[in-house]
């Protein structure tokens, strides 16, 4: 399958806040749903200034798209444990009584030729109203909710988004904006990679790409091959090979200038096994910066632990272990072709950015954030 490139729209606030105290009023409350190749995740929020408090939240491994890759079309047991997800999620929106929601499907649904089957059964199954979206709108969502992650010494920006079933890279050349400015310039991306002339300084997108290769679709098309180190060095190669088309893709950048910021359960994990901790901690994992030398060091201890070795270590978790390895070797291609020592670890996307955008459409977000 080809890489495809964007057009459209999205957003994301500077911070999520801890939950407030008081029972919110339920009219002030958004839910925002990422249902992707591996996972169902949501996120239930109120407005606060121009960021918003997380009131609630849920989280599940239902790996709709197993089986995808073989037979392009999503497998009854993947439906089902994805329709017992959407069926929690349902009742928290209950419980919460939201009534402002989106609710989105990526990569597996837009790949699946029984996508159409699918949104119906959750339909009739659980009352949620859920759309596929395209990768021109999560790819964009993506890269506004790294914008407070951006240094003032960037100048040329990677933001790199692993998923289930794709990974979407966006190329940004901020030299023309003065420093203390960049974070902001990314964030009036919102409304377009190339929005209309504005008195503002401007962050130019160069190029975008969504590679067709995420986390379990790359297993998947390595999955006959036993050895472990064969298959990592297999799997790095070949994402590496799908990124030809991208037209940054040898550009020689100095290490001074450039920033990779990721988003991704890949970064954040990697990230949690550098610190070394055994309970995953949101508050000292996102925004950490890593160098690629650390993040080759985490990645060359994946490999000696091995799969059982991987399976049991906490810092990787039970519903990671199988897929970390794959999503080490799309970031170990771009560190191997963007050599950097300012990597970012962002534990934000698709979620949060919905939420944003929703609240920014109804005008209950304060405007400094953009």
């Amino acid at each position: 399958m080809a890489p495809r490139r964007p057009g459209g729209a999205g957003a994301f606030p500077r911070s999520v806040e801890p939950p407030s105290t008081p029972r919110p009023d339920s009219a002030q409350l958004y839910a925002a749903l990422d249902l992707g190749t591996n996972s169902c995740r949501m996120l239930i929020a109120q407005p606060q200034g121009s960021q918003f408090h997380v009131i609630d939240s849920f989280s599940k491994s239902v790996r709709l798209g197993n089986g995808l890759e073989a037979s392009g079309r999503l497998g009854r047991a993947s439906i089902a444990r994805t329709i017992q997800a959407l069926q929690i999620c349902r009742r928290k929106i209950e419980q919460h009584e939201v009534t402002r929601m989106r609710l989105v499907a990526t990569e597996a649904c837009r790949r699946a030729s029984n996508a159409g089957e699918f949104l119906r059964l959750v339909r009739k199954e659980t009352g949620l109203p859920l759309e596929i979206i395209e990768t021109e709108e999560e790819a964009r969502l993506a890269v506004v909710s790294c914008a407070p992650l951006v240094s003032v010494k960037t100048e040329q920006l990677l933001v790199v988004d692993i998923g289930g079933g794709s990974t979407e890279l966006v190329w940004i050349d901020l030299s023309a904006v003065a420093g203390p400015q960049r974070p902001r310039a990314i964030m009036r991306l919102h409304g377009g990679f190339h929005p209309p002339d504005s008195p503002f300084p401007a962050a130019k997108v160069v190029d975008w790409i969504s590679v067709p290769l995420g986390v379990a679709t790359l297993k998947d098309q390595f999955s006959d091959v036993l050895d472990d180190a064969a298959r990592f060095a297999l799997m790095s190669w070949y994402f590496e090979e799908n990124l030809a088309k991208f037209s940054p893709y040898s550009a020689s950048q100095p290490r001074e200038g450039f920033q990779i910021v990721g988003t991704s359960g890949t970064v954040t994990t990697v990230a949690a096994s550098h610190l070394g901790l055994k309970r995953y901690d949101r508050s000292k994992v996102d925004g950490l910066r890593m160098t690629s030398d650390q993040i080759d060091r985490v990645i060359r201890e994946y490999l000696s632990l091995g799969p059982e070795g991987r399976r049991n270590d906490p810092r990787i978790g039970r519903d990671r272990h199988s897929l970390i390895m794959s999503g080490s070797a799309i970031l170990q291609a771009l560190l191997r072709v963007w050599p950097t020592d300012r990597l970012s670890v962002a534990d934000r996307g698709l979620r949060e950015g919905l939420l944003y955008a929703q609240m920014s459409a109804d005008g209950v977000l304060e405007p400094d954030c953009l």
